[in-house]
């Protein structure tokens, strides 16, 4: 079978470009993350705030529509420093011990959201996305939460060299479990163990 799949790039968005689609790739993390048409309208505000905060970055994958040069986002990321009075900030340090927290919290930058639609997942854009948006990063470390489960997702930070700093934390909002993982800057990929590869 040929693959007929179609171009996809990943560029760097600009701030005002996210802002006038931000309905666009919510749209995609509704999907992405199972969520209801409520909880994606709801995150439309707190979306807009965040692309003020300081460090702020996004990056998009956009596929080819066909022969007309037309292109669609199927996928983004975007994320910024973490610092205390931000609610994820806040939440990730009750759900760490304070050890773990002086290493992983200070200058921190959360990868707030990575979203594939879902029709365009298992391609590889996930970790294109994700090096993408760190690449060349001024912070010591990366932070993001996922649902802490066995998902595409949750095994590709694991392979790009996330580790475990909190499991089965409840976000307020969320009956999921998730977890929460770190991972130094520049990422460095685990090497696949020979048995499974």
């Amino acid at each position: 079978m040929t693959d007929t799949r179609p171009d996809t790039r990943i560029t760097e968005l600009p701030i005002p470009w996210l802002r006038d689609h931000m309905h666009e790739a919510l749209a995609i993390y509704g999907l992405a993350m199972d969520y209801d048409s409520a909880v994606v309208a709801g995150r439309y505000g707190y979306a807009i705030q965040h692309t003020d905060r300081p460090g702020f970055r996004a990056v998009g994958a956009f596929a080819a529509t066909g022969a007309g040069g037309g292109e669609q986002l199927v996928g983004f990321g975007y994320g910024y420093e973490i610092a205390p009075g931000q609610w994820w900030h806040d939440q990730v340090r009750a759900a760490l011990d304070r050890r773990t927290a002086k290493k992983w919290l200070p200058g921190a930058f959360e990868v707030c959201e990575l979203h594939v639609h879902p029709d365009a997942q298992s391609r590889g854009l996930g970790r294109q996305l994700l090096h993408a948006l760190v690449a060349d990063l001024p912070h010591p470390v990366a932070l993001l939460s996922t649902p802490d489960a066995d998902t595409k997702a949750f095994r590709l930070y694991h392979a790009d060299g996330f580790v475990d700093l909190a499991r089965g934390y409840h976000f307020p909002g969320d009956a999921r479990p998730f977890a929460i993982l770190g991972a130094e800057l520049p990422l460095h990929p685990r090497t696949p163990h020979p048995a499974n590869s």
